[in-house]
């Protein structure tokens, strides 16, 4: 069955339009009621096939009481629907919250996710991601937990069944982000991660070398209904690539990926020994810090 047409500006504004006519404590029928509209006209709007002006659409926005910050996004966004790709320039950091990307992530059936430096968003732990975020020069410290708590609740959307690979350099999980604990903690994480029926964890070794997914890192989504996209952020903007030929390239770069990366197995083995190594040295550290105090012994 061919994909439904549809774009990341379209399932945005569809979903953000649902939820405006429901916070109005309507349902389309009632809507469509009170406008004198068929209910068809409301449902043509809200899944992005047109049959409304502008026009008709403020006055939707205005009937269910819209907050003006959203009456005004969703006006702006309208007449754009249709197009394909989509840039957003976010000033200086990023947002504390992703209304596109979550939007995309609930609805899609297939995620494979690829990071060169870092553990992906999806997998961090929240000591692991507080660090990050403290770290950043841009994303401002009142917004830490506020952003935390926007994270979780992507993360939660694992829950939904998505069908998801992590491809993960192994400089990522030899990096320390924070303290000896939390690095062990994200370690553990992971590996409880990797025994979800639906997530597989893959380690890209350093011996490789150079390797197709240098260029950084990215999500590509999939879906039962629509086109595939690609999903990358940088510091300040976030991208989400549509157009037919770019989303190939890119499952070009995954196929690569897939090549020179261990295997499951293998990719938990590289893990384990990694946190046994870590818990070991530990313990060697603690002893040494035991005998800090102690006279050097005689020669």
């Amino acid at each position: 069955m061919p994909k439904r047409y549809s774009t990341a500006r379209g399932r945005e504004f569809g979903e953000r339009l649902r939820a405006a006519i429901a916070q109005a404590g309507m349902t389309s029928r009632q809507l469509a009621d009170l406008l004198g509209w068929q209910e068809a006209k409301v449902s043509d709007m809200v899944n992005g096939k047109g049959g409304v002006t502008t026009l008709e659409l403020a006055v939707v926005l205005g009937v269910c009481r819209v907050p003006e910050s959203e009456r005004e996004y969703l006006l702006g966004l309208f007449p754009a629907t249709e197009l394909n790709g989509w840039w957003q320039p976010h000033g200086k950091c990023t947002p504390v919250r992703s209304h596109t990307a979550h939007i995309n992530l609930a609805a899609a059936k297939t995620l494979v996710s690829w990071h060169p430096h870092a553990i992906p968003d999806l997998l961090r732990t929240a000591d692991y991601s507080r660090h990050l975020l403290a770290a950043s020069a841009t994303v401002p410290a009142t917004e830490l937990d506020e952003r935390l708590r926007a994270l979780h609740g992507m993360q939660e959307l694992l829950r939904n069944g998505l069908d998801c690979t992590f491809f993960i350099h192994e400089f990522a999980l030899e990096l320390q982000v924070g303290e000896r604990d939390e690095h062990v903690a994200q370690l553990q994480h992971l590996m409880r991660m990797a025994n979800w029926k639906k997530i597989r964890i893959l380690v890209l070794p350093a011996a490789v070398g150079a390797h197709a997914g240098m260029a950084g890192p990215f999500t590509l989504l999939k879906f039962p209904k629509y086109q595939p996209l690609i999903w990358t952020t940088t510091e300040n903007s976030s991208l989400f690539v549509e157009e037919e030929r770019a989303v190939e390239g890119y499952e070009t770069v995954v196929q690569a990926l897939n090549e020179i990366s261990l295997d499951e197995d293998q990719s938990m083995k590289w893990i384990s020994r990694r946190y046994v190594r870590l818990q070991e040295s530990e313990g060697a550290e603690d002893l040494i810090r035991e005998d800090e105090d102690e006279p050097f012994p005689p020669l």
